[in-house]
């Protein structure tokens, strides 16, 4: 059945806001009232909690909310012991596991864990590998083998089982047309993004986040995904919400830092700016432009666009 494209938004949380321990439930909880699907977390080595153990929370304080991260880097946990933490996040969710992974991008973490950044090319191909394991490990109903050129399993039976069958969902996304390629054919939710290859978030970023470049990487994944295309969710990550009356004086310097007309700065991927009636627009204009249906927002604008969501979720 193809995917009916309802709105869904997640909200993307790092830490607890107060510090404390009944602060982090608290908080979900409260993106549950207002009407979020899921809780997604990022997973650096930078100032945020650990993802599991603190999805874990979340899952244990929330009635309906789904979890997971936006995303797991392969090259931080062997697919096989992903696999085993994702199947009890499963199980102890009761199926509310959204599984996020990625081929790693943060030089950073990199730098300060003393793990090899390798080119962009090997970190794919290893990452392509540990989609595999992770596939047939969630999947499999007994021993499991794999032999690859950086990963081997061998006669490994996965415990526990995750509720979801014949998974959970993989979330892939990316910005470069290798990885969105390997994501039309692999995830039920693809995750369109800018190119992050320079390591770090800079200048180029914005160049790559324009309505144009937003246009080539979904007709890259459409073209790959081929007669899936229609079954797979679309989600993108929103940076930024403004709510305002005078959206020209956000839209305009922000066109100009873009590069791009100002007509065109409303639809960059990245923001919401405007008020409240006007971003609703905008999300349908791009449910129908884009076909993004699923939308991550950044810790610092989740409870920003808090009557938005409320107002369209599932709609």
């Amino acid at each position: 059945m193809a995917h009916n494209r309802r709105f869904r938004f997640a909200a993307q949380l790092s830490k607890t806001p107060e510090g404390n321990a009944s602060s982090w439930p608290a908080q979900a909880r409260k993106a549950e009232d207002l009407g979020y699907s899921a809780v997604l977390m990022p997973d650096h080595f930078g100032d945020q909690l650990a993802p599991v153990p603190a999805l874990a929370a979340v899952a244990a304080a929330t009635a309906r909310l789904k979890i997971g991260a936006l995303v797991f880097d392969n090259d931080y946990r062997h697919p096989l012991m992903l696999a085993k933490e994702a199947a009890t996040l499963d199980l102890l969710s009761d199926g509310r596991l959204e599984l996020g992974v990625g081929a790693g991008w943060m030089k950073s973490d990199y730098d300060q864990s003393g793990i090899s950044y390798d080119p962009p090319g090997v970190r794919v191909e290893r990452f392509k590998e540990g989609v595999a394991v992770l596939k047939g490990l969630l999947e499999s109903e007994g021993p499991f083998s794999f032999s690859g050129k950086y990963y081997k399993v061998t006669e490994h039976t996965p415990t526990p089982r995750p509720v979801q069958r014949p998974r959970p969902p993989l979330i892939i996304g990316g910005g470069g047309k290798r990885i969105l390629e390997f994501a039309a054919n692999e995830a039920e939710i693809v995750g369109i993004n800018v190119n992050l290859r320079a390591g770090a978030v800079g200048p180029e970023a914005a160049a790559d986040a324009t309505p144009d470049a937003t246009r080539r990487k979904i007709a890259w994944v459409r073209e790959a995904a081929g007669a899936r295309f229609d079954d797979l969710e679309l989600n993108t990550l929103v940076g930024f919400v403004v709510i305002t009356d005078e959206p020209e004086k956000v839209l305009e310097p922000m066109a100009s830092g873009f590069g791009i007309d100002p007509a065109d700065a409303p639809h960059v991927p990245l923001a919401l700016v405007g008020s409240v009636a006007s971003i609703e627009e905008e999300l349908h204009w791009r449910r129908e432009e884009y076909g993004f249906s699923y939308f991550a927002v950044q810790a610092d604008a989740w409870e920003t666009l808090g009557p938005v969501v409320s107002h369209l979720s599932g709609t």
